[in-house]
């Protein structure tokens, strides 16, 4: 198959190292979009890399109007939400999330028999004000559904949102377009992925090292890009001893003012203000919020 062509690859606006903090209740996360260097990246608002071991997890709490894409890397996470809606998500699985006008949920990481992390990656991301009143939604993408492709003996593609080497996703995932490119290159490997014009973009390397130019991204690092060129290129040189593991995200930007107070977000302070007063008082998309405690979560309660 022959590599795709860029005529001209988007340059690095920033490169930085996602910082390891607290989260939930005993979860660890690094946290790169969302944090004082990269702060609503429309339409990204929040990128964790989570990484959770025994009774931990992130219990009952509501959000409003973003959607949430969870990618498993590694383990099982368990979710319910006041609608009645539970299930579980296992290694290599997604789920999308709409919040739309209102949701409550938990999400809890199975603990693992041999004492490993469950870990993963959780992308939130803004909706356009138009839809920000929806009835929240899920989508679980199973891995089985994740088309694969090889450009070369030495590089592997999975296509979760978007379209890599003529090669398209499942559509209609989320409400925000937004591709997610899931690459794995190997010591020789070279990886070249165009992107939609103008929109926002960005790669966290989860392992590895890797070349993008002459400059050297490491592991946990936040690469982000310029809108310029139409597309980006990466490679692992043949002296290089690891595999990279490397997730690729491009979003369509949004027109609008973003507001943020935790899991809330609006396009006006008046609009935060009745969303918490919403969840407060359990009215306008949160009613069902009221007296409502998840069965998964009780454990660290």
């Amino acid at each position: 198959m022959s590599l795709s062509a860029i005529a001209k690859p988007r340059t690095i606006s920033k490169l930085f190292l996602a910082i390891e903090q607290s989260e939930g209740v005993g979860a660890r996360v690094r946290r790169s979009v969302g944090t004082a260097k990269l702060r609503n990246f429309s339409p990204f608002l929040l990128l964790d890399h989570f990484f959770v071991s025994g009774n931990a997890g992130f219990p009952d709490h509501g959000h409003r109007g973003q959607e949430t894409i969870t990618y498993l890397l590694h383990g099982q996470v368990d979710h319910e939400d006041f609608t009645g809606s539970a299930g579980t998500i296992d290694e290599g699985d997604l789920q999308f999330m709409t919040a739309g006008r209102g949701i409550m949920h938990a999400e809890m990481p199975r603990p693992q028999k041999d004492g490993s992390p469950v870990t993963g990656l959780q992308l939130w991301v803004d909706l356009p004000e138009k839809l920000k009143s929806c009835e929240p939604r899920y989508r679980d993408l199973r891995k089985e559904e994740i088309p694969i492709v090889k450009p070369s003996d030495k590089v592997e593609i999975k296509v979760i949102s978007g379209e890599s080497y003529g090669v398209k996703s499942v559509q209609d995932l989320a409400y925000t377009p937004v591709w997610m490119i899931d690459a794995t290159i190997k010591p020789g490997g070279f990886i070249s992925q165009p992107l939609p014009e103008g929109w926002n973009a960005f790669a966290y390397v989860l392992d590895g090292d890797l070349l993008y130019g002459t400059t050297v991204a490491k592991q946990y690092n936040n690469i982000v890009f310029d809108r310029d060129g139409d597309g980006v290129e990466m490679s692992v040189p043949d002296n290089y001893e690891k595999n990279a593991h490397v997730v690729i995200v491009a979003g369509q930007v949004l027109d609008q003012e973003v507001v943020q107070y935790g899991p809330f977000v609006a396009v006006s302070k008046e609009k935060i203000y009745e969303a918490v007063m919403d969840f407060q008082n359990a009215a306008n998309g949160f009613e069902r919020a009221r007296n409502w405690e998840s069965k998964i979560a009780k454990t660290i309660r």
